[in-house]
């Protein structure tokens, strides 16, 4: 069994680079944080270089009409709803807000998500589209990636979200996975290939919503797999407002024997 598998969820533009002091350049969705922590795993990817085995990185990828962006969506007045409005089946059967595409599958989709009971539907700002500078990886990791590559490696990417009828925060599948689409569906390819090695170490953004993701879908698909999962807590920040958000996934991660480090203490 290979030793260390690095995987990194999301380390692009739109939720990593502050941008200047004027505000130039900033993320679409700009976790706070993010461009420190994506430092930071950059030092220890750099400190660790021939000590990880296999990094491999999830590409949070839209089109700009995705069921979590405002077009995708108006009211009766033909307006888009603003960034960080949850919309609920009740705002849909109430008219109060209309998906401009395929309402009778947007509207199941709000029904399988309710009934999941974990993360409402929010709109969020137009992000990571395809394609964009906002979808690349943030620069300072990017280069660390490959600094690491030069001893003959190669980084692995995974696409998500790519399917615009379904969000797609976890690294293995879509919140709500489409029968007809294979993109949506469990990744057993990314689940496989981690259990080729003996520690995985997660990092990423954002901590509340697509890291914890990843880490739920791997205690509910590859239980023995999460055992092998070291988070490293320094390396993700939580989107403003949903800090609490992934509380009970972590919690859930603890008591199943994830572990839980930081790159300051983890030296391979």
């Amino acid at each position: 069994m290979k030793k260390n598998a690095l995987l990194i969820i999301d380390p692009q533009n739109d939720f990593c680079n502050p941008g200047d002091n004027n505000g130039k350049g900033k993320g679409a969705l700009y976790v706070a944080g993010a461009d420190q922590d994506m430092q930071r795993l950059a030092s220890w990817i750099n400190k660790n270089n021939d000590s990880i085995d296999f990094i491999g990185v999830t590409i949070d990828s839209h089109q700009p009409n995705d069921i979590s962006h405002p077009s995708f969506w108006q009211d009766k007045d033909g307006n888009f709803p603003p960034p960080f409005t949850v919309v609920t089946v009740a705002d849909v059967e109430s008219g109060k807000w209309t998906p401009r595409f395929d309402p009778k599958r947007c509207l199941a989709y709000l029904h399988s998500l309710e009934s999941q009971g974990e993360y409402p539907h929010v709109i969020w700002p137009t992000h990571c589209v395809i394609g964009s500078e906002g979808a690349a990886i943030y620069q300072p990791l990017m280069d660390a990636m490959i600094k690491w590559t030069v001893n003959g490696k190669f980084f692995q990417t995974v696409a998500k979200g790519t399917f615009p009828f379904t969000e797609h925060f976890g690294a293995f599948r879509a919140n709500i996975p489409d029968a007809e689409r294979p993109e949506t569906q469990l990744n057993q390819g990314l689940l496989k290939t981690l259990e080729t090695y003996q520690n995985v170490y997660l990092a990423g953004e954002a901590k509340s919503h697509c890291v914890a993701n990843s880490l739920k879908q791997v205690l509910d698909e590859a239980p023995e797999l999460a055992k092998r999962f070291i988070v490293l807590e320094d390396a993700m920040s939580n989107v403003t407002g949903f800090e609490t958000l992934g509380d009970p996934i972590y919690l859930k991660a603890r008591q199943m024997g994830v572990r839980f480090a930081t790159t300051a203490n983890v030296t391979l």
